[in-house]
């Protein structure tokens, strides 16, 4: 890749865009917001953040047109937390339709005796295949918010535990997710958005 990479936001409506935009500024990488189809189709780097409901997220990309311009794209797409949960084909919130750039389903998480749900606080990655993306991660803590996960996906390069295994990072062709939170997992969430940044 040559000059500086050019990130986009996807606008999806989630309350972590500020934040994420920000890990991406303590990088030296404007990250703007945006749901502007050229802007987007301009960029090497195309982030799709998400907090709160799978299905409120993907209304906001339908209105926008989003979903369908998403399913185009060649550059590095990476989905975060709700985001990541948006490529796979549904979600069991709310029984949302989602994006489909990922075989497999997004469940609710199990609970069992000392296991909260939803999953929130610091858990550790497990390495499940060599990915450039999870380059340096294997064994790092990072930080999680979800009650829905990617439990069996065939896309799963590290996976965590919590009560059973979870997808923490897929990746397939140019498409790619992580569930937990890199904006606020410290050093290994901005080795995250390096790893990302140089593909």
């Amino acid at each position: 890749m040559t000059g500086a990479p050019r990130v986009v936001l996807l606008d999806s409506g989630g309350a972590n865009l500020g934040s994420v935009r920000a890990a991406f500024a303590r990088l030296g990488v404007d990250a703007p917001v945006t749901s502007d189809w050229n802007t987007i189709q301009a960029a090497t780097h195309v982030v799709l953040p998400g907090v709160g409901a799978a299905a409120s997220a993907m209304a906001r990309l339908r209105e926008n047109g989003l979903d369908k311009l998403v399913a185009r794209l060649t550059q590095p797409l990476i989905g975060i937390c709700i985001g990541m949960q948006l490529l796979f084909e549904s979600s069991e919130e709310g029984d949302t339709e989602c994006l489909g750039l990922l075989p497999g389903k997004v469940t609710r998480l199990p609970s069992s005796p000392g296991i909260r749900i939803p999953h929130m606080g610091w858990n550790r990655l497990e390495t499940m295949a060599d990915h450039p993306l999870s380059a340096g991660l294997d064994q790092q803590w990072v930080y999680f918010v979800h009650s829905y996960a990617a439990r069996d996906a065939a896309s799963t390069i590290t996976r965590c535990n919590h009560g059973e295994p979870f997808a923490a990072m897929v990746a397939r062709g140019s498409v790619m997710g992580a569930q937990f939170h890199p904006e606020r997992s410290a050093a290994a969430g901005a080795r995250l958005l390096k790893n990302f940044l140089a593909l």
